[in-house]
C-alpha cells in the first residue's frame, strides 16, 4: 500500500496501534472528550498503512475521544506516513513522552522493545530516545516490576520511587508488599518505605555465592540479633555492596564457564528481556529445523545468565541475541510453510541431517518439509579468519613451488597489478644463502647480481620461484582467493580435520562442524555421549570415530571463493 496524502479519514477505518500508553486517566479523558465535543479534533493524528487498514502511531487519546463523542463515521484529521513497526514504536514513545503524563512503566516497556532492536546497546537506545543513559537505565530497571506494581504506578497509586525500590526485589515479594501498601490509609514516603524494604532485601536464602564466610560476618542479621535488639529479621545481609559484589563475581564466573560452549554469553539484567529470545524450530516463534541448526554457529547464538531478582544465576541456553534477525527468520519460516501447504508436491522432504536436537516450542508440531536449506557453517570470528588465511597461504606456497610455469605467471601478474612492494628481500637473501652457502651483499645490487649470475640454473630457477612464494606471506588476504583459484588449489590435499582448528571453536560451533562433515551421522546413537563431556573430551571423541574418512572433507568456514 503506497503512502497517501489524506487530510481526513473515518474513525472506523483506523485501528489502535502499538501504543506504549496502557493507562488513560478518566479525568483527563473526560476533559478531552468535552473539548472534542465542542470543537472537534483540531490536531491530526499520525497513522500508518498496515495491510487493508490504518494503524495509529500517535494520537490514540484523540481518536478515542472522537469515537466516543462523534461515533465511527466521524472524519478525523490524519497525517499518513508509510513507516515500519520499529519506526512506529519509536515515534509513539517519543510522542507520548513529549506530551507528558505517561507512566514510567509504560516508557520502560517501549524502551525495552527499542533496546531489543539495538541488540542490547544501551547507549544507542538512549540516543534514539533522546534520553540520558541514566534515565534509560532507571526505566529499564522497572521492567522487573510485577504486574500489580506496574498497574499501581500507571494509575498513580504509588510514586516512582516506590516502584524503583520494589523492582529490585523478587516479584513474589513485590506482590505481598504492594498489597500491603495499597491497603494502608496513607502511603508511606519513599524514604520510610526504603528503610522498611531494606529489612527484607538481600535474603541469604537467595544468595547464589558460597555463604561460608557469611556465617561469622557481623553483617549477617542472624548474628546481629544476639547483639542488637532492633536487628533485622534473621537471614538477611545488611552489607549490600559486599552482597552485590559476591553475586556479580558468580555471574561473571558462570559467563566465563559458558564461553567455551557458546559464541555469545550475556548476563541479562532487568529491562533487557527483549534483547534475547529462545531459539526454537517450530511453533509461533519457530525458525524451522534447518535454520535452527544453522543458528548454532551464529555470533548471536548462546546462553543467557539472569541477573533479574528472583531468577539471579539461572542459565537459559539456546538463546538468540539478535531480535531483528530472529523476526526475519520466523517470517521466512512462516512464508515457507505457507508455500509448502499450497504446493506440497514442489517441496523436497527435509534431509535426515535436519533431525538434529533443536528445541521446539511447547505444543508445536514438527515440520516435515522445507523449501530451502539453511546455510549451516561456523561464522567468521577473528580466530577462525586468521586460521583460514594461514591454511590458504601454506597451500598456495606448496602449489606455487610445485608448478614453475604457473609460479612465473603469478609473479608477472603480481608485478603488473600489485607492484613489487610485497617482496621480502630478507627471505630471498636467506634462501640464496641456503642454496649456495654464500652470503649475498646487503646493499650492492651489482655484486648481488654477479653472485646470481655465477650460480647454476637450478639455483636461479628456485630463486625465481621463491620470489612469488615470499609474496604470499604479505599480500593482502582479499587477493588470496584469486590466486588460489588460478592455481586450482584443492584444499583437500593440504588439510584435514584436526584439534588445532576445533580448539578455536565453541562447543556449539564444533557441533555445527560435526553435522556439516558427517561426523554426527557416523556416530549415530553414540553422538550424544561424544559431545556430552568437556570441550577437550569432545574434540578427542570426534577425531577418533572408527571407520570415518576424515580426508576430503573441508568445512565451509575454510573454503575459498573468488
Amino acid at each position: 500500500m503506497q503512502q497517501q496524502n489524506i487530510s481526513h479519514m473515518r474513525v472506523s477505518n483506523i485501528r489502535q496501534g502499538r501504543n506504549p500508553r496502557a493507562y488513560f486517566d478518566p479525568v483527563e479523558m473526560a476533559e478531552m472528550e468535552a473539548s472534542v465535543s465542542a470543537k472537534g479534533v483540531i490536531q491530526p493524528i499520525l497513522i500508518r498503512p498496515v495491510e487493508d487498514w490504518f494503524e495509529i502511531v500517535a494520537g490514540e487519546r484523540r481518536w478515542r475521544a472522537a469515537k466516543n463523542v462523534h461515533g465511527d463515521n466521524y472524519e478525523i484529521p490524519v497525517l499518513v506516513k508509510n513507516i515500519t513497526s520499529e519506526e512506529a514504536d519509536e515515534l509513539a514513545l517519543i510522542e507520548n513522552i513529549q506530551r507528558a503524563n505517561m507512566s514510567p512503566t509504560e516508557e520502560a516497556a517501549a524502551a525495552a522493545r527499542i533496546l531489543g532492536r539495538c541488540e542490547g546497546n544501551r547507549d544507542e537506545a538512549a540516543n534514539r530516545l533522546g534520553w540520558t543513559r541514566k534515565t534509560l537505565d532507571k526505566r529499564l530497571a522497572l521492567m522487573n516490576c510485577s504486574l500489580s506494581v506496574m498497574t499501581a504506578l500507571n494509575e498513580r497509586k504509588i510514586q516512582l520511587g516506590h516502584a524503583e525500590l520494589l523492582a529490585a526485589t523478587p516479584k513474589d515479594r513485590q506482590e505481598k508488599v504492594i498489597a500491603n501498601l495499597l491497603s494502608r490509609p496513607s502511603l508511606p514516603t519513599v524514604a520510610i518505605f526504603k528503610a522498611g524494604l531494606e529489612e527484607i532485601s538481600q535474603a541469604m536464602s537467595l544468595a547464589i555465592f558460597d555463604k561460608t564466610d557469611c556465617a561469622s560476618c557481623h553483617h549477617n542479621s542472624g548474628n546481629q540479633q544476639a547483639l542488637f535488639a532492633e536487628a533485622v529479621s534473621a537471614g538477611h545481609c545488611t552489607n549490600s555492596e559486599c552482597f552485590n559484589k559476591k553475586t556479580e563475581d558468580v555471574l561473571e564466573a558462570k559467563k566465563q564457564s559458558l564461553a567455551e560452549n557458546y559464541p555469545c554469553v550475556v548476563i541479562v539484567r532487568p529491562g533487557e528481556n527483549n534483547t534475547v529470545i529462545k531459539l526454537v524450530a517450530e511453533g509461533a516463534t519457530g525458525v524451522g529445523a534447518e535454520q535452527a541448526a544453522a543458528c548454532r554457529s551464529c555470533k548471536s547464538y548462546g546462553a543467557a545468565i539472569s541477573a533479574v531478582p528472583g531468577k539471579v544465576g539461572n542459565v537459559y541456553e539456546s538463546q538468540c541475541f539478535d531480535s531483528s534477525c530472529h523476526t526475519r527468520k520466523v517470517g521466512e519460516h512462516l512464508l515457507a510453510e505457507k508455500k509448502s501447504a499450497e504446493n506440497p508436491t514442489t517441496v523436497p522432504t527435509m534431509a535426515k541431517s535436519a533431525d538434529l536436537k533443536v528445541v521446539t516450542g511447547k505444543g508445536a508440531e514438527k515440520s516435515t518439509t522445507t523449501p530451502k536449506s539453511a546455510m549451516t557453517s561456523v561464522q567468521d570470528t577473528q580466530r577462525v579468519v586468521e586460521y583460514r588465511i594461514g591454511i590458504w597461504r601454506k597451500a598456495l606456497k606448496k602449489e606455487l613451488f610445485a608448478d614453475p610455469h604457473k609460479n612465473l605467471c603469478v609473479l608477472i601478474g603480481v608485478m603488473m597489478t600489485r607492484g613489487g612492494t610485497n617482496v621480502s628481500s630478507t627471505k630471498l637473501a636467506t634462501g640464496f644463502e641456503s642454496l649456495t652457502s654464500q652470503k649475498p651483499p646487503v646493499s650492492n645490487v651489482g655484486d648481488a647480481a654477479a653472485m646470481v649470475a655465477n650460480a647454476n640454473d637450478t639455483v636461479r630457477a628456485q630463486m625465481l620461484s621463491g620470489i612469488v612464494i615470499s609474496i604470499t606471506d604479505s599480500i593482502e588476504k582479499s587477493h588470496l582467493p584469486e590466486m588460489l583459484k588460478f592455481m586450482q588449489v584443492d584444499l583437500v590435499k593440504h588439510w584435514k580435520l584436526n584439534a588445532e582448528f576445533l580448539e578455536l571453536l565453541t562447543k556449539s560451533e564444533i557441533e555445527v562442524i560435526a553435522e556439516e562433515l558427517g561426523l554426527r551421522a557416523a556416530l549415530g546413537e553414540k553422538y550424544a555421549k561424544a559431545i556430552g563431556g568437556k570441550k577437550d573430551e569432545m574434540i578427542k571423541a570426534l577425531l577418533a570415530v572408527k571407520g570415518f574418512v576424515y580426508e576430503g572433507k573441508i568445512p565451509k568456514a575454510l573454503q575459498f571463493t573468488a
